[in-house]
């Protein structure tokens, strides 16, 4: 029968993932196991019930797809596939990825003339290609993805080769910095200078296409800032004016902050729950712990165990690490099992002062 073995390394995350085709009685089922190479795997099944072997096949395909394109390989170096097709090649192309503020450090920012402010878009990262006549999405793991068509048509429109970074929000695309242009990399040159390319390169007449307002002076900032609380956004980000590009998340610090007036997180499906439920999972080490639940909207589809989702919540209980008052939001494909981990939980306030 069939069977895999995929790996995923990526730091100190050093993950396998198995999956087979079983005979049981006079049909089929497909079988998976997960978790940190050398320890237990979590395993489970995608067919309760066995089923003709033609379906079987389909799910296990559709399975080995889908973990592929999370970046998951048989070679056991981890290495994301190169695959023949454009979709999901590792072009080398990250983000540059923003560490987190408080509350509390918010206003040395809107203080600080050598920081813009622009809004923290509610979507997911995406890179847009320009070369030659090939036009392409980038995730922020660097693999290409799908986009719409109505992007593809308007990046058609811009001339010359581009790089731009920016946030997907539906058939909408916010711009907030210009990577390269005409074959020229740009990501030395200072934050101001990409951004004011960037606004020429995309003043045309563009429907999807948007450029991410930005406020530089005090009273900008802080008007911002106010506009995105009283509309109920994502948050606001902070950028150094004279900042190179730089991929990737620092440590701590960088030229670039982001603050969120949501709560939100990246969870692992460790299971499915009656009445379209499904039980949320986050690493600790080593280990896998429970963070609670969340119930999938109707207009969702009921993500399979092992899929990354996002859930904005209320607050997290400390004693027992799960999240209070969640909201399904949505799949996370560009975000890896490893990503997901528990200090990335906030807590419910009170509990913070106590400890």
């Amino acid at each position: 029968m069939e069977h895999i073995n995929l790996y995923y390394r990526e730091g100190s995350s050093d993950k396998i993932y198995q999956a087979s085709i079983a005979q049981r009685g006079d049909g089929y089922i497909v079988q998976f196991a997960y978790g940190r190479r050398g320890t237990t795997l979590q395993t489970g099944t995608k067919t309760p019930t066995p089923v003709p072997y033609e379906q079987a096949k389909k799910i296990y395909d559709k399975l080995i797809a889908e973990k592929t394109s999370k970046g998951y390989t048989p070679g056991e170096d981890g290495t994301p596939y190169q695959h023949t097709d454009r979709e999901q090649q590792n072009t080398g192309i990250l983000p540059q990825l923003l560490n987190e503020i408080g509350e509390i450090q918010v206003q040395r920012f809107i203080d600080d003339p050598e920081f813009c402010s622009q809004e923290k878009f509610d979507g997911r990262r995406l890179i847009l290609r320009k070369e030659g006549h090939a036009i392409d999405g980038i995730n922020r793991r660097g693999l290409m993805c799908g986009i719409p068509s109505v992007l593809v048509k308007e990046v058609r429109d811009i001339p010359g080769d581009c790089l731009i970074d920016g946030e997907s929000i539906g058939e909408a695309f916010w711009a907030f910095d210009l990577l390269s242009l005409h074959g020229r990399d740009l990501r030395s040159q200072p934050y101001r200078d990409r951004l004011f390319a960037l606004a020429q390169v995309i003043s045309g007449d563009f429907g999807f296409i948007k450029l991410a307002e930005t406020a530089a002076s005090i009273p900008e900032k802080t008007s911002l800032l106010e506009r995105m609380k009283l509309e109920n956004r994502e948050g606001v980000v902070f950028k150094r004016l004279d900042a190179m590009y730089s991929p990737g998340r620092p440590a701590f610090g960088g030229s670039q902050f982001k603050f969120k007036l949501h709560t939100t997180g990246s969870f692992v499906v460790g299971g499915i729950n009656a009445r379209r439920s499904v039980s949320l999972t986050l690493s600790d080490g080593d280990e896998v712990v429970p963070a609670g639940n969340v119930t999938i909207p109707p207009n969702h589809r009921v993500p399979a165990v092992g899929t990354v989702v996002e859930v904005r919540y209320l607050y997290a209980f400390r004693e027992s690490g799960c999240i209070y008052q969640p909201i399904f939001l949505g799949e996370r494909p560009d975000i890896t099992p490893a990503e997901c981990r528990v200090t990335q939980l906030k807590y419910k306030a009170e509990e913070r002062v106590a400890a």
